[in-house]
């Protein structure tokens, strides 16, 4: 879905007119009518205006869809030292809220004392470190999820 695809469907979904939504933003109809045709573009400010009239975030509203390749580099250039300062439980918190929740709900310790057992048994039947067993073992994690979506 095409970035005008999504600004038809927001302003469809907030119930406005072109006509209503170019008078908020102080252009013309048609500009509204070329940018959700794929025409043209707003520029940025026009794009961030947009999304605040529409209730979204900028990225909600472009589908911001990095190509993989540009994840890699961006990984391949995080170093250790940087990727010890962030916070990623709180990074991943504003995707998803349960990562700064679920310590109010659920009993950790008594999860990652299994999850020690399992890191641990990576460890002494795979002469694997400490940074590879988690590796795996949360890549493992990922499969699992990934199949029980499947099964649904």
């Amino acid at each position: 879905m095409g970035l005008g695809n999504n600004l038809f469907n927001a302003r469809k979904k907030k119930g406005l007119s072109q006509e209503e939504v170019a008078g908020k933003l102080g252009v013309s109809r048609q500009t509204i009518s070329k940018w959700e045709t794929d025409e043209t573009l707003p520029d940025i400010r026009q794009s961030k205006r947009l999304a605040v009239l529409y209730g979204l975030s900028l990225d909600e509203l472009i589908e911001f869809d990095i190509d993989v390749r540009e994840i890699q580099e961006v990984i391949d250039r995080t170093g250790d030292e940087v990727s010890e300062k962030i916070d990623w439980t709180k990074m991943w918190s504003r995707k998803y809220p349960i990562l700064a929740q679920y310590q109010r709900e659920v009993d950790a310790g008594f999860y990652a004392a299994k999850l020690k057992e399992l890191l641990q048994d990576l460890e002494k039947k795979y002469g694997y470190d400490e940074l590879n067993a988690f590796l795996v073992l949360k890549d493992i994690l990922a499969t699992v999820w990934k199949l029980g979506r499947k099964s649904k």
